[in-house]
């Protein structure tokens, strides 16, 4: 149940950017337009700059020099979206954040819807896409596959169709920022976090300029991380397959026992090697999933920083200095 009505009385844009120098001159612009709509709510906007190699940063730079709302955080390398959205909530200092991409394919527009579930009560009011334009009948597919994938093999709680794209309270992003892992799974985290949630249904546009970031194989790396990184679900599904065959095999060897017997010679020995072979590979899976595991247990108890920051402006980096490990 959502918690009682308030009124929003400042609010932070976190914006991670990769290599989105030809996106930027329209998000200025269409932010500039934006924030006056927002009348007496206080606002900053948080660029996060993810390594950029195209140009972004010298942009980023002009436009915090032009606009002291505008604030930039730019990191040393490439560190990923997850990582650059996890800095923004670190260092937001609003009421409420919104987090929203640099291509602008999800609508500033939707934003004031957000901000209206917020004020009935609600601590999450997150995107959630009914159509998506400019996108392939692949890619609407695997997408669709993918959010059911997460809300069955994450949690429960995830909202299908739905993005980073989203409205936090504040005492939703303190949670978020107390929990330590390096493999984050933000969407994960927020439904984890048990706060009231609420969808906001919104048409996806086009992506105007540029290339999306996200390929196939970029997007089943992040649905596998987001798995195993959230879940013991593959665990839990490698021991299901033992069971069975192991009951195969106490069922097989019961029967070869039992024909040796009472004297009948079993056929079959080729189907019996090709049974062992497909058991051996499902050990093998089942080993590396376990590795898998493992070296995120390794790379976790290392405690080493999400990101490292070589560059803020107008970021008081020690006001919001994390423990970013």
């Amino acid at each position: 149940m959502p918690a009682k009505q308030r009124t929003l009385r400042s609010i932070s844009l976190v914006i991670p950017v990769f290599n989105e120098v030809e996106s930027l001159g329209y998000l200025r612009k269409e932010l500039e337009r934006w924030l006056p709509s927002l009348g007496d709510v206080t606002a900053e906007v948080l660029l996060v700059d993810d390594g950029s190699r195209d140009g972004s940063l010298p942009f980023l730079a002009q436009w915090a020099a032009d606009d002291s709302r505008v604030k930039v955080i730019s990191f040393s390398r490439n560190f990923g979206h997850q990582a650059a959205v996890s800095a923004g909530l670190q260092y937001a200092r609003g009421e409420a954040v919104a987090v929203l991409d640099a291509d602008l394919q999800d609508p500033l527009d939707v934003v004031h819807d957000m901000i209206a579930r917020y004020e009935e009560g609600y601590d999450v009011a997150y995107g959630q896409r009914v159509t998506r334009h400019g996108e392939t009948r692949f890619k609407l597919a695997t997408a669709w596959l993918f959010y059911r994938i997460m809300r069955f093999g994450v949690h429960k709680e995830l909202p299908v169709d739905a993005g980073d794209f989203r409205l936090i309270s504040r005492r939703c992003v303190d949670s978020i920022n107390a929990m330590p892992e390096t493999h984050r799974f933000l969407r994960g985290m927020v439904a984890w976090s048990g706060f009231p949630q609420v969808g906001v249904p919104y048409e996806r546009a086009g992506r105007r300029f540029g290339e999306t970031k996200y390929s196939l194989r970029k997007m089943l790396r992040f649905a596998w991380n987001a798995i195993t990184s959230f879940s013991t679900i593959p665990l839990k599904l490698m021991t299901a397959v033992g069971a069975i065959f192991f009951l195969l095999g106490l069922g097989a060897g019961a029967y070869a026992l039992s024909s040796h017997i009472f004297g009948h010679t079993v056929p079959g020995w080729t189907s019996l090697m090709g049974f062992n072979a497909l058991a051996d590979g499902l050990v093998l899976i089942g080993l590396g999933l376990i590795g898998d595991y493992v070296g995120k247990i390794y790379e976790e108890v290392k405690r080493r920083p999400l990101y490292i920051i070589q560059r803020a402006i107008n970021v008081d980096e020690k006001e919001g200095a994390p423990d970013n490990r």
